[in-house]
C-alpha cells in the first residue's frame, strides 16, 4: 500500500506541468479571430486626410461677408462712351477648404454718358448692375518668408449677370437691357483683428456682349442715326473690400 501511494505521488507530481500548460494554451485565444469592426473605424482614409481637416477647423474660415467699394472702368469705345465712376456692393464667400471657396456679389453703380451720332451728343447717364458667381483659388504661403505668410493671395473666375439702364436727356426709347458675362481677376487678402476679419484688394476683368455691340446705330424713338463710332467693349473694376470671417 505504501509503495502504491508513493508510485501516486510521483506520477501526479510529473503530469502537474504538463496540465498546467495546456490549461494555460486553452486559456489563450487568436487575435486574428477576434476581429471588431467598430474599433477600426475610422472616417478618414489616410493621415493625410484627417491633418487637413484638423488644419481647416483650427485654422481655417467656413464664410466671410465683405462690403466692396471701388472704381469701375471700360475698355474698347465703352470708355470713349462711359466715363470711370466708383462703384460699391456686397460679397458673401464659402469655403470648402483652406484653398477653395465659392463666391457670390451684388455691384452696383452709375456713370456719367456721351453718346455721339454724326449731327447730334446726347449727354446721361448708365447704371451698371450685376450679380456675380465665382470660385476662388488662394495660394500657399507658408514656405515663403515669414512676413508674408500672412497674406492671402487668390485667383477668382466666373460668370456674371449683367443689367445696363440708358437715361439720356433728350432721347427715347433707350431703357434697360442685360447679358451674361465672364469674369476673371486676382486679389489679396490681409488678416486683421486676429484674422476675424480682413482687409482685401481685387482686380476684376469682365467680358460682356451686349445686344448692341458693335452696334453703329441709335434709336432715337423716331430713325435711327447713326453713332461716330461702335458701341463696343468690357468692364474692369478695382476693389477694396473690407470683411468679416466666420
Amino acid at each position: 500500500m505504501k509503495i502504491l501511494f508513493i508510485a501516486l505521488l510521483v506520477f501526479c507530481t510529473l503530469s502537474a506541468p504538463a496540465f498546467a500548460q495546456k490549461g494555460l494554451l486553452l486559456a489563450q485565444t487568436d487575435p486574428d479571430e477576434a476581429y471588431d469592426p467598430f474599433s477600426d473605424y475610422s472616417e478618414f482614409d489616410e493621415a493625410s486626410d484627417e491633418e487637413a481637416d484638423i488644419n481647416f477647423f483650427r485654422n481655417g474660415r467656413f464664410f466671410t461677408v465683405g462690403l466692396a467699394g471701388g472704381m469701375r472702368g471700360f475698355t474698347g469705345n465703352f470708355a470713349k462712351a462711359y466715363e470711370s465712376a466708383p462703384s460699391f456692393g456686397l460679397f458673401l464667400s464659402y469655403f470648402f477648404d483652406l484653398r477653395l471657396a465659392l463666391s457670390m456679389g451684388f455691384m452696383t453703380g452709375d456713370n456719367a454718358a456721351r453718346l455721339e451720332s454724326v449731327t447730334t451728343s446726347y449727354n446721361g447717364n448708365v447704371s451698371f448692375t450685376s450679380f456675380n458667381f465665382d470660385l476662388k483659388y488662394y495660394f500657399n504661403t507658408q514656405n515663403v518668408t515669414r512676413g508674408l505668410a500672412d497674406l492671402n493671395p487668390y485667383l477668382i473666375g466666373g460668370f456674371s449677370q449683367y443689367y445696363r439702364t440708358y437715361t439720356f436727356e433728350g432721347l427715347e426709347g433707350y431703357g434697360r437691357d442685360a447679358t451674361m458675362g465672364i469674369e476673371m481677376g486676382a486679389g489679396l487678402e490681409v488678416p486683421l483683428m486676429r484674422k476675424k476679419a480682413y482687409l482685401g484688394i481685387q482686380g476684376m476683368y469682365h467680358y460682356v456682349n451686349f445686344k448692341d455691340e458693335n452696334g453703329r446705330f441709335l434709336n432715337d424713338g423716331t430713325s435711327s442715326t447713326p453713332l461716330k463710332f461702335p458701341i463696343s467693349g468690357d468692364v474692369v473694376d478695382f476693389l477694396v473690400i473690407l470683411g468679416m470671417n466666420f
